[in-house]
């Protein structure tokens, strides 16, 4: 990122602290609200799902609950950023993702969609601390497991990237990324 860059998006999160009602630092964003029995349903599904096409379906509905913000604008803020980051313009994806976590720090996808666009960018370092974030919140958050092994795959430490993805596909056996899974010998399944 450039200088330039890094300035602006300074710029523009000092001015959504400031004027943005939805984010200022007097105010906490709600705690997110999840139906626990419906999403621990679709996990036992997604676990026994017969196929790729039953398990996508399911996954989708988890991925519902997971980009369910806590707030309207925190939900904008999310769907700007899935916009921009669509569009390839991560810088303003970047900003977006950012602004939501600084209105709800203890909602998981601002930083696993942050994550991603650090993964995108090849900078692993940052993505793994958000990942990690993003896990504190969500501990079966599927999609910050599996970017989690990718990451930890980016970084060289491929061992523990086994393991985390060994740990993703325990919760969605189905996972496109089962392809980067290798046997104990060597040899991928």
């Amino acid at each position: 990122m450039t200088h330039a860059a890094a300035m602006l998006r300074v710029v523009v999160l000092l001015l959504l602290l400031v004027i943005s009602p939805g984010v200022a630092l007097a105010q906490a964003c709600p705690p997110v609200v999840v139906d626990q029995d419906r999403k621990a349903d679709l996990m036992a599904q997604l676990r026994m799902a017969p196929d790729e096409m039953t398990a996508r379906a399911i996954n989708d509905q988890l991925w519902e609950i997971w980009a369910a913000a806590p707030t309207p604008h925190a939900q904008d803020l999310l769907d700007e950023g899935l916009q921009r980051r669509s569009t390839f313009d991560l810088d303003a994806a970047m900003i977006a993702f950012e602004a939501l976590i600084v209105e709800c720090p203890g909602y998981a996808e601002g930083y696993n969609q942050r994550a991603f666009i650090f993964f995108i960018r090849q900078d692993y370092g940052p993505a793994l601390v958000d990942l990690e974030k993003a896990l504190d919140l969500v501990p079966d958050h599927i999609g910050a497991l599996s970017g989690r092994a990718l990451t930890l795959m980016g970084l060289g430490r491929n061992d523990e990237a086994q393991q985390v993805l060994r740990d993703a596909l325990a919760l969605n056996p189905w996972l496109p990324e089962r392809r980067f899974l290798v046997e104990p010998d060597g040899d991928d399944i």
